[in-house]
Parts: C-alpha cells; structure tokens; sequence
C-alpha cells in the first residue's frame, strides 16, 4: 500500500558556486513535487552554502535524496540531508512571533574578536540569531586606502533579558575594541524612516564655526574655552551662546563668506546627502551655530530645512548681539517635531544626529538618535554611536547595503 504520509528534509549544499546550481538543486526538487518551506543562500568568496527544508511524499524519499546526491557529484559539491520532526519544525514556525532587533556592527575593518565577543553578549541574552550578513562591499587588504568601511549585521530574534544591559556591555565593546554598535528593534518604522535632522559644527562641518570667527575677532581662546566647555554640557548652552556672540562685536561680516567658501565638510557627508536624497529623505539642520552658514550647506546639498541662530550685522560688521530665538537642545526636540507633523512623518520614522550635549534631547526624542564622534557625555547617555568612520555610517545604521547604493554611480 502506498504510504501518503509526507516527511520534512533538510538540505544544506555546499561547494565552489557556479552558474545554474541552484537551479539544478531546485529542479530535481520540482521533480518530485516538494513543497519548499523555507530557503536561504548565502556566498562568501566563491564559496555557496545553500540550505532547503522542503515537504516530500514519503514514498519519493529515497528516490529524491538518491537524485540530490547524483546531481551533487555532477555538480562537484557537498550535500547533507537532515529529517525534521513536525514538533521541531511547529515550535520553529511560533517563534514567528516573537520580537525581532538589527544589531550593526560598523567599523575601518571587522575582526574575529569583536564579532566573538558580540555573540558572547547576544548569547546571554538568550537571543537567536537568524541571520548575518556583510553591508559594507568587497573591503580591499590595502589599509592604507581612503574611506574604507566594514559593516555587518546580525538579524536577531527573541527579546533580550535586559536590554539596557545589552546597552551598556555593546558600548564597552565599542569603546574597548573600536567598533560602532547599532541595536534597533525590527519594527515597520526602522524601515520606513522619513526625516533626518543633523547638527551642523562637528558634524556635518569638521569645526565649530563660532571658534572660526572668535580667531579671525582674536578672541579665539576665550571663546574656544567657553564653546568646549558648553558642548561638554557643563555650562548652560543660552548662557554661553550670549557670551560668545557678544565677544564677536565688530568683526567684518566678509569674513563669514571667507569661512562659509572653505568649510572643512565631514569625511562621507557628499556620499550620504546624496543617497538620502535619491531615496527621498527629507533633511534638516538643527544647529545651535548660526544660519549663515547653514544656508550655504542647504544650497550645496538641497537641504529642505535650515533652522540655526542668526547674528545681527549692521553696516558690514557684526553688532555682537543675534536676533530671534535661540536654537537650544529644547528648541531642537520642538523643531523635530514641528518638522515631523510638517511632513506627516510620525517621530519614530525619524532620525537626529549630533555630537554635543545640546543635541541629547533631540538624539533621545528622535526614533533613532546617532552620535556622531560625540562628546563623553553625550557617548555615555545615546543609544547609538558613530565614533569609526564617517558621516556616512549613518546609511548602514539604516541598512543600506553597499550593492545596492553602486547604481548611483557614487559610492
């Protein structure tokens, strides 16, 4: 009597990849009327690894794993063919439920340590990982070339025993092995982020640019000290913005052109503004510095949104005084959201990116918040940091994939 029960393979084939493999492997399956229930490949330097659990007749078993393992020999690679019980196969199916996170790993190069050391941490969290997977494209053996990146990314499943705990262990493995770390949960929103706000000075810029025109006044180090001091969160930003401001009286404003002509942009900044924009991210600047050279970002890069402090000028010289409210870390979060019901964009689909103490509430506020070679304090209170490479980390924490970028003709 013909038996009309079914069984459940597992088949994991492995070898040097060629053209058509999979096809092959797939065929034979399609021959024996298999129902495929899950399928994953994955190719590392012309080595495939390619894993099927399918749903077979029973009565076609033998003849079908015989047929994969012709095919195989043919082929010149591995296979291994595994039975799984429907018990072991429905407890699979349930942990479709449970949470899942993206954890980022981002970095000059990837070494074997961090990544250890990353499991050992998603281990005790009793997490599962499902998946990882290179982001970053082919990274070259020549260190001393510019701008290298190496990103992977490690799909998660389950939810951690104690998240701010995972939290605090990610960012000492940051700081101790020189790696970023950026753990999201795996929501719709991670997916669909919309809006994007950065800081300016130390971020988009590699200056402060108040410290620019205080040496040009010759008040440099008066005002460097009051500026450091201010970013480190430990006087009040209006307090010091006031101070400053009024140590500029009676520079000339052609000096603020000659800065705004030769602002030192951040390492990656052209690479990202750009991708952003081709995926229609809305971009805003809220910065604590001053409009005038905000302006000159937004007309470079198409920014749709400038929002800073504006020094009052009068008969070419600065007056030592500002007009209009001052762009603090409250008015930024306001901004944020102010900008957000603008566009329709719900504040989880948002992102903010800054460095000093004045752009925590906004980092916090945001649904992703990035630090970008931020102060200690401002390290020590985020949840993500870029401390590695450049600006256009930032693409990676929002899993942007190097292969898919190369259409733009400007990786």
């Amino acid at each position: 009597m013909e038996n009309k029960g079914s069984k459940l393979i597992q088949i994991r084939i492995a070898g040097v990849d060629r053209p058509g493999l999979t096809h092959i492997i797939t065929q034979t399956l399609a021959d024996f009327n298999a129902t495929v229930l899950d399928i994953g490949q994955a190719d590392i330097h012309q080595s495939m690894t390619l894993g099927i659990l399918c749903q077979i007749d029973k009565s076609k078993e033998d003849d079908l794993l015989s047929e994969l393992k012709k095919q195989s020999h043919l082929l010149g690679v591995q296979s291994h063919f595994q039975n799984i019980s429907e018990h072991d196969y429905n407890s699979w199916v349930n942990q479709q439920g449970k949470n899942r996170y993206i954890l980022t790993l981002l970095g000059r190069k990837i070494t074997a340590q961090q990544i250890a050391e990353t499991t050992q941490i998603i281990i005790k969290q009793k997490l599962n990982i499902d998946t990882i997977k290179r982001l970053t494209g082919r990274i070259p053996l020549d260190e001393t070339k510019s701008n290298i990146r190496a990103c992977v990314e490690f799909s998660l499943r389950g939810t951690p025993l104690n998240p701010t705990q995972m939290q605090k262990e990610l960012m000492a493995l940051s700081r101790n092995l020189g790696v970023d770390y950026s753990l999201q949960e795996d929501s719709m929103y991670r997916r669909m982020r919309r809006l994007i706000c950065f800081d300016m000075d130390s971020t988009l810029i590699q200056t402060e640019v108040i410290d620019e025109l205080a040496m040009r006044a010759g008040v440099g180090d008066q005002v460097k000290a009051i500026t450091a001091s201010a970013m480190r969160g430990e006087i009040d930003f209006k307090q010091s913005f006031k101070k400053r401001v009024s140590l500029l009286k009676g520079l000339d404003e052609s000096v603020m052109i000659e800065i705004a002509k030769n602002l030192p942009i951040t390492e990656g900044v052209d690479r990202l503004m750009y991708v952003l924009k081709k995926h229609g991210y809305k971009v805003a600047i809220l910065s604590g510095g001053f409009t005038y050279f905000g302006k000159y970002l937004q007309k470079k890069y198409d920014i749709d949104y400038v929002y800073a402090n504006q020094l009052e000028i009068k008969e070419g010289k600065l007056t030592g005084h500002y007009l209009g409210e001052i762009v603090d870390g409250q008015r930024k979060v306001e901004l944020l959201h102010e900008i957000a019901a603008k566009e329709k964009v719900d504040i989880a689909q948002t992102i903010a990116v800054g460095d000093g103490a004045n752009d925590l509430p906004m980092l916090n506020e945001a649904g992703l918040g990035i630090a970008f070679h931020a102060k200690p304090k401002v390290k020590e209170n985020a949840e993500q940091s870029i401390n590695t490479i450049g600006l256009d980390g930032v693409l990676y924490f929002l899993g942007f994939k190097d292969s898919h970028l190369e259409d733009l003709g400007r990786l």
